[in-house]
């Protein structure tokens, strides 16, 4: 949504904020300066909308591993208000008796979402954690949502260096239900996922780990010239990631051994659950750090098998594998089939697997132009949107170096991995364009960026994102909606259980164009939740739409004359039944 401050009653507002409102002002004169066509596609609004959060990751010089690698968020309507609220993760300190963030009383932060203030019309967030009774001193890595007993009301899974946590929402305040669930793990856990595996009618629980470190067993590195350096995940022993099988009532069962997961250690960042091969059950497919990602297929009865080599996404079309950190799956082409897309270091490139419709999948990277953009840049959090509403889906990644800069150490930045978001137009014909240079994007300084949450904070019918950045504050960025093209937008969860909403597809049917394929889910990015609605984006299109929502159960309802520009529930069994 676009800024205005026609109806701002300055003399309730600070003169810092009145500074921060005449900042981004000058930011959006400056577009219209510099090309009268165009303007920022994304605002940023993070001093002014009230969440107040730096990131610390407890850096003291030591360049202990956890520094550079964390932290995530998650959107999550929380209280159930239709508005989406943020939980920030929190790092801490590192030392030789391995954490003492338990003491510095950090912990990670929930901020709910308010609605769009009438004065400023931007969302506006209050700090509730102390009076939601979440408490988490563990030094953070990401966020997993997921209404783990059926319930209505989202859960909270903590990933950390140290032992997660799950926290069951009791209605809008949470209780620390770890123990009873079944689901600590000591190990170093980075991303994790909710999804009905066994299609029971729970969610169950996938955690992907990462590597054997510990401060006490710190290892020196040095990058070439024999500097200091942080370490790759090279230097330290892989481990196995966790599958846990939800019993129906919030407790879990390890069935990691059992299913396969176990037998394959990988060094895990990125998570994503999705039906790749229209079975009609959640496949897993995992991002690991430097080592071939895997692709485990549901073979039912709590049975995986990693098909990841021989369907063509374990490594890249040269057969190297590469540094995964993050994952976004979506059906990119519109050929009704879900795609992958994964985030790398820098001087290699980011990579697009297009899936054939049965599981199967090529590197199609050099000829969507995906490959020359992403070599300078680090890439995490990463997304597939349809920023400007035309149809097609763009994508967004988050960047932020791994490897120390000796340039902004000569200028004596404290943290000198800072490197700039992206942000890639589709063309419309399945190739990318850069715009992340000039005034067509956004004009913020570089940072550390490592998670993206995406989501409508204000429910305005476009996507807008927070940026999450390592030791610093996020960045709130508010879609300016510049295209105004028109949107239609579905709520599957709703009042049922959120169980029948992730990996239900729906599919819109437009004159104009072919079919487009969207599907309901949280997870992705990396380190990160996001907003489970589904979000059109209709280009001039102003008719009513009709859809044919597909649930995972494999059983299809229609939906006909739905009004757009607006938010419709999607509950199921109320619909037209198709065969």
């Amino acid at each position: 949504m676009a800024i205005s401050t026609s109806n701002i009653n300055w003399e309730n507002i600070t003169k810092k904020t009145q500074l921060n409102f005449f900042i981004v002002g000058l930011a959006i004169l400056a577009s219209f300066t510099v090309h009268a066509k165009n303007i920022q596609i994304f605002t940023d609004v993070s001093k002014l909308v009230g969440i107040n959060f730096t990131h610390q990751n407890g850096m003291n010089g030591n360049l202990y591993f956890p520094e550079v690698v964390s932290g995530g968020g998650a959107l999550i309507d929380y209280d159930k208000d239709g508005d989406l609220d943020v939980y920030l993760v929190q790092g801490g300190v590192l030392v030789n008796v391995e954490m003492t963030s338990k003491n510095q009383k950090l912990g990670g932060r929930l901020y709910r979402n308010e609605g769009v203030d009438p004065k400023t019309l931007l969302p506006k967030f209050i700090d509730v954690t102390e009076e939601s009774h979440i408490q988490s001193f563990e030094y953070g890595m990401g966020v997993a949502v997921g209404d783990v007993n059926n319930d209505g009301w989202p859960d909270l899974y903590l990933t950390n260096f140290g032992h997660n946590q799950l926290w069951l929402n009791q209605k809008g305040t949470f209780i620390d239900y770890t123990e009873t669930a079944g689901v600590d793990d000591v190990r170093w856990s980075v991303s994790a996922s909710f999804g009905d595996v066994d299609n029971d009618g729970d969610l169950d629980l996938y955690v992907g780990n990462y590597v054997d470190y510990k401060v006490s067993a710190h290892k020196n590195c040095k990058r070439s010239g024999g500097k200091l350096d942080y370490c790759s995940p090279k230097s330290y022993k892989p481990v196995s990631d966790r599958l846990f099988l939800n019993n129906g009532k919030g407790v879990f069962e390890d069935i990691s051994l059992k299913s396969g997961i176990s037998k394959h250690y990988g060094g895990a960042l990125g998570v994503i659950m999705a039906d790749f091969d229209g079975d009609h059950q959640l496949d897993i497919y995992v991002a690991n750090d430097g080592v071939p990602n895997q692709l485990w297929m549901n073979k039912g009865e709590g049975i995986f098998e990693n098909e990841a080599l021989l369907a063509g996404a374990a490594v890249n079309s040269q057969g190297m594998s590469e540094a995964s950190m993050g994952v976004t799956a979506e059906d990119y082409d519109d050929d009704g089939d879900i795609d992958l897309f994964m985030t790398h270091m820098e001087n290699e490139s980011n990579t697009l697997y297009v899936n054939d419709g049965s599981g199967w999948f090529d590197d199609k990277t050099t000829e969507a132009k995906l490959a020359q953009s992403s070599l300078p840049y680090t890439s995490f959090g990463v997304a597939w949107i349809d920023y400007d509403l035309d149809m097609d889906l763009d994508l967004f990644i988050a960047n932020g170096a791994v490897i120390l800069d000796s340039v902004q150490e000569k200028q004596g930045i404290q943290f000198p991995l800072n490197q700039m978001n992206q942000l890639l137009e589709n063309e419309g014909n399945g190739q990318y364009k850069d715009i992340s240079v000039g005034q067509d994007f956004i004009s913020i300084s570089q940072k550390v960026s490592r998670g993206l949450l995406v989501g409508d904070i204000d429910n305005d019918g476009d996507t807008d994102l927070i940026v999450t950045n390592d030791n610093a504050q996020p960045q709130v960025l508010l879609n300016n909606k510049i295209s105004k093209n028109h949107w239609i937008g579905f709520n599957v969860t709703g009042d049922l259980a959120e169980v029948a909403a992730i990996g239900t597809t729906i599919t819109l049917k437009i004159a104009d164009k072919k079919s487009i394929v969207r599907r309901s889910h949280r997870d992705g990015s990396y380190a990160s939740s996001n907003d489970p609605r589904i979000l059109f984006g209709l280009n001039k299109n102003v008719n009513a739409q009709s859809i044919d929502v597909e649930w995972m159960d494999g059983s299809h309802e229609r939906w006909d004359a739905l009004v757009v520009d607006k938010y419709h529930l999607i509950k199921k069994g109320t619909g037209t039944k198709i065969k």
